[in-house]
């Protein structure tokens, strides 16, 4: 059983999830972050791979990954910087990110360097269906990576049900059609999270995209298994010194 699985036996509600930048705010900082998320309630980390043109990003995570860029991430430092992670992180770990600077790096080298180093899972919100099924799932499978689909409120039934047989690990449930960050009206989105609610899932489901403090992760956990934060926490990093005290000081205002 994958960590990732076994997350979701323990624990089917509230399970929150915090995306952060790999190489942001500094360019070492990449381990004391995902360390300070594990030691202050994150139940999983989403950690985000810097890109020149990260569709899905909003303004936020599009300047922190500038940031980490200019830095001097790249795959291969990242992968530097994972190297014997699970030493010190427990929590399941993703890797978010876009499909070009994989298929730069290889596709088969970049999972068979990720499953090495303990990386549970994907998300490439542009890899699409078809060629997932035949080629690339095929590679994910063999190094026993998760995948996970995006599912939005556009997304018709049988997609969705398509998405959820293809993902393993959990099926992310975008609050809205627009980029990260922008203020939602999740209640505005309830006929959508019912829908989601009543189909019978294969998988877990997570909500993301607006979700940002106390209120709106009570609220999408109350349709799903749990949310992913991601926007918030970056800007909580952005103003300050302190990793571990920012870090402890933004979940427990989403968890105490």
């Amino acid at each position: 059983m994958g960590r990732i699985e076994e997350l979701f036996k323990k624990k089917n509600r509230k399970v929150l999830n915090i995306y952060c930048t790999a190489g942001f705010p500094a360019l070492n900082s990449t381990l004391e972050v995902m360390k300070a998320l594990q030691e202050n309630g994150a139940d999983m980390i989403e950690l985000g791979m810097p890109y020149s043109d990260p569709l899905a990003d909003g303004e936020v995570i599009q300047a922190s990954g500038n940031i980490a860029l200019k830095n001097g991430m790249t795959l291969a430092a990242l992968f530097k910087q994972l190297k014997g992670f699970r030493e010190l992180i427990h929590t399941p770990v993703l890797l978010m990110g876009y499909m070009n600077p994989v298929m730069q790096y290889g596709f088969e080298k970049f999972c068979s360097d990720a499953a090495s180093v303990g990386i549970d899972g994907l998300i490439l919100p542009d890899l699409p269906i078809f060629e997932y099924e035949n080629e690339y799932g095929i590679i994910l499978k063999k190094y026993g990576l998760d995948f996970v689909f995006l599912v939005t409120p556009e997304t018709s039934l049988d997609r969705i049900k398509k998405l959820d047989e293809l993902s393993s690990g959990f099926l992310y449930a975008v609050s809205s059609s627009s980029t990260t960050g922008k203020d939602k009206n999740l209640p505005a989105q309830s006929l959508y999270f019912k829908k989601l609610q009543e189909i019978v899932l294969k998988n877990p489901l997570l909500v993301g995209f607006g979700i940002k403090d106390k209120a709106s992760f009570e609220y999408a956990s109350g349709f799903a298994n749990g949310a992913i934060i991601g926007t918030a926490y970056i800007k909580a990093l952005e103003k300050t010194n302190d990793i571990h005290q920012s870090t402890k000081e933004f979940l427990d205002g989403i968890l105490r």
